[in-house]
């Protein structure tokens, strides 16, 4: 069955203290030649998104079609990061590209296999739209809740990012805190599509290597160009 066109862009978030890695930031790590911010990228590239916007400090060199943000203060937190991810993406929107409804992917880049998982989630959309739903969000088979793996109206997004500030909130903010409400249908995927890399150990256990310096940037494609190294 055709996927619905319902119009979709992607948060990716890439900025945390990566405290168990030392401070070796995630997204520079590698796997198969390309970085976790490549495979990321990849991810969205591959649902079909129409803009992506990268969260986080600077990361060698990113593809001109790729926007770019980072939290204020930095390392405020993922529901700071999104806000500042949706609000690049508002910033950069001509008319001729607004849409209702609009969706957005929030895809943390600590999950080099999570691409499974959005194609799962994006096939979903349409059926969970039509029922009433207004997003998907990925769970795992015990019925964790994956946040940061996840197709939200935007928005229902944006209101709930606004609620948090009125509050004082918004800074240093959970993830849970700003998703936790969202109207959304819980899809189950693979565990294996969900695991995340929070230490050496689990770096070691995915066949993920250190970072590549300055030739992270090179192994991220845009939305236009998802292919990775051959």
């Amino acid at each position: 069955m055709p996927i619905a066109p319902l119009a979709l862009d992607a948060v990716i978030l890439a900025g945390g203290r990566s405290a168990r890695l030392g401070g070796v930031s995630k997204a520079t790590l590698v796997l198969a030649g390309t970085t976790l911010l490549g495979h990321a990228v990849q991810a969205a590239a591959g649902a079909g998104v129409r803009r992506i916007v990268v969260v986080g400090p600077t990361i060698g060199s990113l593809p001109a079609d790729i926007l770019t943000c980072r939290e204020d203060p930095p390392f405020a937190g993922p529901a700071a990061a999104i806000a500042c991810g949706l609000g690049a993406l508002a910033a950069a929107s001509p008319a001729e590209v607004a849409c209702e409804p609009c969706h957005v992917l929030v895809l943390a880049c600590d999950m080099p296999l999570a691409a499974g998982a959005v194609a799962i989630l994006r096939a979903a959309l349409p059926a969970a739209v039509a029922a009433g739903r207004r997003g998907v969000m990925a769970s795992t088979s015990a019925g964790e809740r994956q946040f940061l793996l996840g197709i939200y109206d935007t928005d229902e997004l944006k209101s709930a990012a606004r609620g948090l500030q009125a509050k004082g909130r918004l800074v240093d903010g959970s993830v849970r805190s700003l998703l936790a409400n969202l109207d959304v249908q819980l899809v189950t995927v693979p565990s294996e599509y969900t695991a995340d890399v929070d230490t050496w150990a689990d770096a070691a256990a995915g066949g993920i290597a250190g970072a590549h310096g300055s030739e992270a940037g090179q192994e991220c494609h845009g939305p236009n160009n998802p292919g990775g190294d051959t």
